[in-house]
């Protein structure tokens, strides 16, 4: 068994408190969060041992590996000590607020062989990994240009104050979904190494951007654009989506759909020539514990196999959130140009 411990109990947090009580290889041994509201309902409602402070929560329980889901502007020092008590470590995205920060932390865990994971849950869904598989066996030919795409009604007025909307917390379009889209197109065309111009624009924030639009270029010359909007009333909930167009078809792919076009008869197995769609219900693997999609159930289990032994730690390590924090900060300093 491994022994879990979980740093912040706010929506994320619960969603992967209840998954890894499920999880057979894991036995949670402390949940630490700062509000004794959320600290009461746990001790009187669950088996969880709870803390209001994650130090003590780590001297009592000495856990193997701990979840953060605390407010991104404390990231980096949270996983900077987990790291050097030689604890494996999932945080939540974006990984850091500040690149510098992030390279310590990569050079730090490579340093201590520790397992590291940031919760960029779209590549564990069924229809952008069946998108991986059609991109990287070439059945759409050269790549010749990419369209990432988010939105959805979730600034919808002006508001008071909350996390999200102070940049120095993480908030803003930008850091909070618009990560998630440029961590996708990373994994699922080449790393993104330049950005031409960006637009960042509020809607109804005063102090952050609603919404984002940026001009992208991989490290092998692949044009794109990212278009991401949190103001977005049309649309019941946030939408993730990429467009890919290569030399011999094209693919269209949300969570739930994906339909890719082949020009020719040299289609893979499953597929003929011209548009096809599939489901995320033809494609998802099973999870054994279902909670708001089983791409969540996924990430903690393939973080819980990396510990184990059984994968290797390369699918959403600290490496490639580094990569991705780093096409951020160009976007910002790109900003409105």
């Amino acid at each position: 068994m491994i022994k879990v411990a979980l740093i912040g109990a706010g929506k994320m947090g619960i969603s992967h408190l209840s998954i890894l009580g499920a999880h057979p290889d894991v036995q949670v041994v402390g949940v630490a969060d700062t509000s004794k509201l959320v600290t009461e309902v746990l001790e009187k409602y669950t088996p969880f041992k709870t803390f209001s402070d994650y130090t003590k929560m780590l001297d009592n329980t000495q856990p193997d590996a701990v979840f953060v889901a605390a407010p991104t502007k404390f990231h980096a020092g949270i996983v900077d000590e987990l790291l050097n008590r030689g604890i494996h470590v999932f945080v939540e995205k974006p990984f850091c607020l500040k690149v510098e920060q992030g390279k310590q932390l990569v050079a730090k865990a490579k340093e201590k062989k520790l397992v590291n994971q940031v919760g960029y849950h779209n590549k564990f869904i069924g229809t952008f990994e069946e998108v991986k598989k059609l991109v990287q066996g070439g059945y759409i030919g050269d790549i010749q240009h990419f369209l990432g795409e988010a939105y959805g009604p979730v600034v919808l007025k002006k508001k008071a104050g909350t996390w999200r909307s102070d940049p120095e917390e993480g908030g803003g379009c930008l850091m909070d979904y618009a990560s998630h889209v440029i961590d996708l197109l990373n994994y699922l065309v080449a790393p993104i190494n330049k950005v031409h111009g960006s637009l960042l624009k509020p809607i109804y924030s005063e102090t952050v951007e609603d919404a984002v639009y940026s001009l992208l270029e991989t490290n092998n010359n692949i044009s794109g654009v990212l278009s991401v909007n949190w103001s977005e009333d049309t649309y019941r909930k946030m939408s993730t989506s990429v467009t890919i167009i290569g030399s011999k078809g094209k693919i269209i792919s949300d969570a739930s759909e994906l339909k890719v076009y082949f020009k020719s008869d040299q289609a893979p197995a499953g597929y003929t020539r011209g548009w096809n769609i599939k489901y995320v219900t033809d494609l998802q693997e099973g999870v054994d514990f279902y909670l708001r999609g089983e791409e969540y159930s996924a990430q903690i289990d393939h973080f819980i196999k990396a510990i184990l032994g059984k994968v290797p730690n390369i699918k959403n390590n600290f490496e490639s959130a580094l990569l991705t924090d780093q096409v951020i900060d160009q976007i910002k300093n790109k900003k409105n140009n």
